[in-house]
């Protein structure tokens, strides 16, 4: 009992400290369950409970790290840009093709993992459309963002990296099972986006897009010195290779993402001087998310190590009937939409997702498929008012963020329920143990 109780006053103070701003995230991975920790009665133990934590983790952020850089790296070389010019050119000035192709360059672009640089690339490139011809930008970032809330489910995507730190696993293996609900989530979020374009076309007819002559300068890299036109074929072979020995499971996918890293590397740069200029250039985003997948390796070696998440565990068993406990897989689907909307995912992964686990285990649900289940709450997540991409998203489109909510999370929650439903036909999670 007084376990269970430390256990939740844990989690409940670093919530309370991440919501409320008092510490940054990596702060509160470290230093608070090494304080109670030590109120449990544990000092030298401590140690060894904080690296085991790390040592379970290391694989997941040695991928996270050569991940970034590498799907970084490709949008530096120009692989994408091809592809953004040539969809901005094909939607011409149809309202329907417009809103679809937003789907499209969103799904393409997002495949970096950083929402705010999608955004960012994805407003300059499709933004200057809906103001000339006058469509509705709250299509724009109802699209925008669930497309992103869908597409950060990859791997080196926070939520599926936290998800899998937390209960210490594979993030190929609990991303590998996601992919047909990804589909068909991005499957319904495109239908949305024709309904959307039917009835702005009906609005507006078509445009004519004579002035319309800076297509030709739409990139995705940001930098031209780092661009690599004559390799785009090689890089685009590389990353097939990537993705099809990621799905084929050969290697482990930390060494998958070192190694694409590394011929990546001697491809496009081979030169020393032009390899630390692009690391540098993205250290800042590798060590924000490395550093936060370390820290969280404190917190659940002590929350595991002390038995604190056993004790939760059993304390939320007694609570749940018994006739909704093999239920658990829905449970915490639908419990991820307003979780992660109302804290953050740090908090909602770090704090509430092993007590979800352990619980789930008791019923026959394994923590891998606790973890998937968890995921399908990201769509509504990215309208929370704790994220702050979503402020540059509706900054950068020049909405109000009380009317976006308002007008998006129907959308989110459909395709929420959507990538939950094929997640419950193709085995991803159980509806019921």
């Amino acid at each position: 009992m007084t376990l269970s109780i430390l256990g939740f006053l844990m989690v409940a103070s670093f919530m309370t400290l991440i919501m409320t701003k008092r510490m940054t995230p990596l702060v509160a991975l470290i230093v608070v369950p090494v304080l109670f920790g030590v109120a449990a009665g544990f000092t030298t133990d401590l140690g060894p409970m904080m690296i085991n934590g790390i040592k379970s983790l290391a694989p997941t952020g040695v991928m996270l790290l050569f991940a970034i850089l590498f799907f970084s790296i490709m949008a530096d070389t120009g692989l994408f840009d091809p592809l953004v010019r040539r969809l901005i050119a094909v939607v011409d000035g149809d309202p329907l093709r417009i809103c679809i192709g937003t789907v499209v360059l969103c799904a393409i672009v997002s495949l970096d993992g950083d929402g705010s640089t999608t955004y960012i690339i994805c407003c300059a490139a499709i933004l200057p459309l809906y103001k000339r011809l006058g469509m509705n930008r709250l299509y724009l970032v109802c699209l925008l963002m669930t497309t992103s809330g869908i597409l950060n489910l990859t791997p080196w995507g926070g939520p599926t990296a936290r998800a899998a730190s937390a209960l210490k696993l594979d993030p190929a293996e609990v991303f590998l099972p996601l992919i047909p609900g990804m589909i068909g989530g991005l499957a319904f979020l495109i239908a949305l986006a024709a309904w959307f374009g039917v009835k702005e076309r009906r609005r507006l007819g078509k445009v004519e897009l004579k002035g319309h002559t800076d297509i030709g300068d739409l990139s995705v890299s940001q930098d031209p010195a780092a661009r690599r036109p004559h390799l785009i074929w090689v890089n685009g072979l590389l990353v097939v290779m990537l993705l099809t020995l990621l799905v084929w499971g050969i290697l482990p996918l930390s060494v998958l993402m070192m190694l694409a890293f590394a011929v990546a590397m001697i491809i496009n740069y081979p030169k020393s001087t032009d390899q630390k200029a692009r690391i540098a250039a993205h250290a800042g985003n590798v060590l924000a998310v490395v550093s936060l997948i370390f820290a969280a390796g404190i917190f659940t070696g002590i929350l595991s190590g002390t038995g604190m998440v056993e004790a939760m565990s059993h304390a939320v068993v007694k609570v749940i009937p018994p006739a909704l406990g093999p239920y658990m897989a829905p449970i915490t689907a639908l419990l991820s939409l307003p979780f992660t909307f109302f804290i953050s995912n740090d908090a909602f992964y770090f704090g509430m997702l092993p007590v979800l686990a352990e619980a789930g285990s008791h019923y026959g649900v394994t923590p891998v498929e606790i973890a998937r289940a968890s995921l399908m709450g990201q769509p509504v997540h990215l309208l929370s008012p704790l994220v702050p991409s979503t402020y540059l998203l509706v900054s950068l489109a020049g909405v109000e963020l009380g009317d976006h909510q308002r007008f998006t999370l129907l959308p989110a929650a459909g395709a929420c329920l959507v990538m939950t439903l094929v997640g419950f036909l193709v085995m991803a999670f159980p509806f019921v143990a």
